[in-house]
């Protein structure tokens, strides 16, 4: 058995020990190092400052190993950052499978696990955050700051930045294919530091790519490949539908052979593929071609990525994210085009994302060369079509009609391929911000506050006119902070007036708020219990302590928690969209014109509970918290939706017609669920509100066990398989957590009752076809006005599950009891849930068995 690292690089080895270690480490598994390597990891052990800017595929990740053990050697504490959290616990687990889970800890804004440890994974903002609150006296030994590119992002490159400029203690290792000339980077950082820097660039790529320009449509370019041993073939597109599309197409094309075909489904086994866009993957996964964007389910993005390194793909269609930090092995990268959509315009691609894109083509010791074929623009294709058509008939030639690029169409040539190809990636421009947060964490450091902002402001690598502008932001920030006394000046010392709790700013910013708003809840609040005396009247929507909200406590605090969160724009964007179109139905109906119909639009928007409440709450705590104020709250139902309308994360992505987004929707819910849990102080939760809690994880876990238990995984990280399956495992039965199996039960009986409440006869009879549901309704309408569906209908009080035969026949009986106006709750759903059916489809499974009056 190979020594471990740390055997091979104990604590107190020297720089020349550490390096003979570590070389002898990776020949233990069959690595030797690259010229650009070795230099990095010399400079690293002898205490430089290193800036690894070599081409992907020349083993970036194996220096940045080399320089936590060094560190490690050294009894530092060293940070690796990464843009994304995605990537942050990537690297968590492969530091621990290297180190040893008692030695790597994790920090990424919503989860926290062993933080004490020597490598901390972690955002480049959790490390700018601990830079700005502690400064020099952090204890941060080394940084390895990876896709440091990030720095010249323009909402946050300040994270990537700010670092530099107050760790003075530390050494540097900053690593990207992409940085362009940093040579004055490279002289700041050595005057900040005191250490030298040393400069690993332009380094010949192991693997050297071949770059082509194709005229050809995209199957046929495909093809070709295909047929000349190019794969595994990337295919880049800007948008996640044009992916999509792309595999459909390239689905009737032969991509692999029976016997491949044979092999991937053996792989693949029982895999659930049991979403919309599942089962569309199932069908290309099956012939041989991969799809991989950011809006799929994590179980099937790593479904591909295994497969597709194991071989199995030889086609994958997906977007330019892949090219930020995911290990799939591709031979060939084609293309589509050269220009995207930033946010704001099209524009031609620049230098460093055409590189970034071209960059993963060629796998080191698998491809002796790796290829990049970028297409020429549709009517380019056309034009070269006709001309071959025509081929030497001079009469043809002479009729062809050239298309021109459409109207407003950003156009690329093969010009605009040339410069691309030859440019070396733009210099990177600094991005400083300074907000009240930040603001308030120098301030906390204590010391000469004055003279850190100044040092923050003047002494960082924006131009001159620039720090001017950080300076008068600072100025207003300040007087803010005084005006609402959380700072005060005391015989020319400035001073913070509160205690700011140990995580500021590093954590979800807007739970101090979210905690605040709770507690303007009641959790007894009397309009969420079935026939309450003080019921409506004593308790009006947001009048005070104990009738604020809805009327629906648990719920409540979901749409507090919600409001806090990042928004899913694809979900909100659907529900703005039905309910402007219910809008216009209803004012058709209504006989309102056109144009005032257009403007009464313009208010109609996606649901937001407590919207008001909510803004009002927000301005009283901004006032005695006024950093607040960086961080936008922003009302949303989403949670809230699924658990009033009893929706399963299928018939959400259904109804709003989610299905290139469900890995979206899904790290959303995921997000809510944890922030929740955290959040939410035991003596807030009720019964009502632990039952959604435990329907919420159970949803999530069912969707994709690796969501769940990755975040769980994390802080038991000794107890990982190291044989991971090629295929994830199914989630655990539905039925084993069974206050999250109640809920679903609930759910699916309560779903009856909103649909009997709005009296959709059809929906009812689709659900429960041996039920005569217009009759029933009928009756029940001639004695009531109404269905009532307030939180006190969907109490679980009204709610009676038997478990007694379950044992012997399978099956739970469960009844749930309509809350009519009068309060006489005589009418009853009755049914039964069949257990072996619900483990199977991993969630209830309700049979309606009557409906009458008691």
């Amino acid at each position: 058995m190979p020594e471990s690292l740390l055997e091979r690089v104990p604590r107190g080895a020297d720089s020349d020990a550490a390096y003979t270690g570590f070389v002898e480490w990776a020949t233990d598994r069959g690595l030797s190092l690259y010229p650009a390597q070795d230099e990095a990891v010399i400079e690293l052990v002898s205490g430089a400052n290193v800036v690894l800017s070599t081409p992907t595929g020349t083993g970036k990740s194996l220096v940045a190993i080399a320089a936590h053990a060094a560190c490690l050697a050294a009894g530092g504490r060293t940070y690796y950052t990464a843009p994304i959290k995605a990537l942050v616990s990537e690297k968590f687990f492969a530091l621990v499978d290297i180190f040893g889970a008692e030695n790597v800890g994790m920090v990424t804004g919503d989860s926290s696990v062993n933080p004490d440890a020597p490598i901390i994974c972690c955002t480049a903002e959790i490390l700018a955050n601990l830079a700005l609150r502690q400064g020099p006296d952090a204890v941060v030994d080394q940084v390895v700051m990876d896709e440091f590119h990030y720095y010249g992002d323009p909402d946050r490159g300040w994270a990537w930045q700010v670092p530099l400029l107050l760790l003075p203690r530390a050494q540097f290792l900053l690593m990207s294919a992409t940085l362009g000339d940093v040579t004055d980077l490279a002289a700041d950082l050595t005057r900040r530091t005191g250490r030298p820097t040393a400069l690993v660039t332009g380094v010949e790529r192991p693997v050297p790519l071949h770059f082509s320009y194709a005229r050809t449509p995209v199957h046929e370019t495909v093809q070709e490949l295909l047929d000349t041993r190019q794969a595994p073939v990337y295919i880049v597109h800007f948008s996640q539908a044009a992916a999509m599309e792309r595999a459909q197409a390239l689905s009737s094309i032969k991509i692999i052979t029976r016997e491949q075909r044979d092999e991937i489904a053996e792989e693949i086994g029982g895999f659930r593929f049991n979403t919309a866009f599942g089962r569309m993957l199932s069908r290309f996964v099956r012939a041989g071609i991969g799809v991989h964007h950011a809006g799929m389910l994590p179980r099937y993005r790593r479904l591909v990525e295994t497969l597709a390194q194991r071989g199995l793909l030889r086609v994958i269609c997906g977007t330019d994210t892949l090219g930020v930090g995911i290990n799939v092995p591709i031979r060939t990268v084609l293309i589509t085009a050269l220009t995207k959509y930033d946010g704001q315009k099209m524009r031609q691609l620049s230098a460093r994302e055409f590189h970034q894109i071209a960059g993963r083509a060629g796998r080191a010791g698998y491809d002796t060369a790796g290829t990049v074929v970028v297409m020429a623009p549709d009517h380019e294709i056309e034009n070269a079509a006709q001309i071959i058509r025509a081929g030497d008939d001079l009469k043809k030639q002479k009729k062809i009609v050239r298309k021109k690029a459409p109207q407003g169409f950003v156009n690329w040539t093969e010009q605009s391929y040339d410069r691309l190809v030859a440019a070396e990636p733009e210099p990177l421009v600094a991005q400083m911000q300074l907000t009240a947060a930040m603001l308030i964490n120098v301030i906390a450091r204590g010391g000469d506050v004055f003279a850190n902002v100044r040092s923050l402001v003047f002494d960082n690598h924006e131009p001159r006119s620039r720090k001017y502008e950080l300076a008068r932001r600072a100025i207003d920030i300040f007087r803010t902070l005084r005006a609402a006394g959380v700072v005060e000046v005391v015989d020319g010392s400035i001073r913070l007036t509160v205690d700011l709790q140990p995580n500021f700013a590093l954590n979800q910013p807007l739970s101090p708020f979210a905690l605040a708003a709770i507690e303007l809840l009641d959790p007894a609040d009397p309009r969420d219990v079935p026939n309450a005396p003080e019921k409506d009247a004593a308790f009006p929507a947001q009048s005070g302590h104990g009738g604020v909200g809805t009327g629906h406590y648990a719920l409540d605090v979901v749409s507090i928690i919600e409001a806090t969160l990042d928004d899913p724009r694809p979900v909100l964007s659907q529900q703005q969209f039905l309910a402007r179109g219910e809008a216009v139905a209803q004012m058709k109906r209504d006989g309102i014109e056109y144009d005032e119909r257009m403007e009464a639009l313009e208010q109609v928007t996606w649901p937001k509970p407590l919207e008001e409440l909510l803004a009002q709450s927000f301005e009283v705590f901004a006032t005695s918290q006024p950093w607040i104020r960086d961080f936008e709250l922003s009302p949303k139902s989403v949670v809230r939706d699924m658990f009033e309308r009893a929706l399963s994360f299928g018939e959400l992505i259904s109804v709003y017609q989610l299905a290139r987004s469900e890995g979206l929707v899904l790290r959303y819910l995921s997000d809510a669920y944890r922030a929740i849990r955290q959040t939410v102080p035991s003596e807030a939760q009720t019964p009502d509100l632990l039952d959604l809690i435990a329907w919420l994880g159970e949803l999530v876990r069912q969707v994709d066990s690796s969501l769940v238990d990755e975040w769980e995984a994390m802080t038991n990280p000794q107890d990982l398989d190291p044989a991971a399956p090629v295929v994830p495992p199914a989630p655990p039965s539905v039925l084993t957590n069974r206050r999250a199996f109640n809920v679903l039960v609930r759910n699916e009986l309560f779903r009856r009752v909103q649909l009997a409440a709005l009296q959709r006869d059809d929906e009812l009879e689709t659900l429960d076809p041996e039920v005569d549901w217009p009759g029933v309704l009928d009756r029940y309408f001639a004695e009531h006005d109404e269905i009532l569906t307030g939180g006190a209908a969907r109490s679980s009080a009204l709610v009676s599950i038997d478990e007694a035969d379950a044992a012997a026949t399978g099956v739970w009986k469960v009844e749930q009891t309509i809350d009519d106006p009068a309060g006489d709750h005589d009418w009853r759903i009755r049914g039964e849930i069949d257990l072996a059916a619900s483990e199977e489809a991993g969630t209830a499974v309700l049979r309606i068995t009557e409906v009458l009056r008691l």
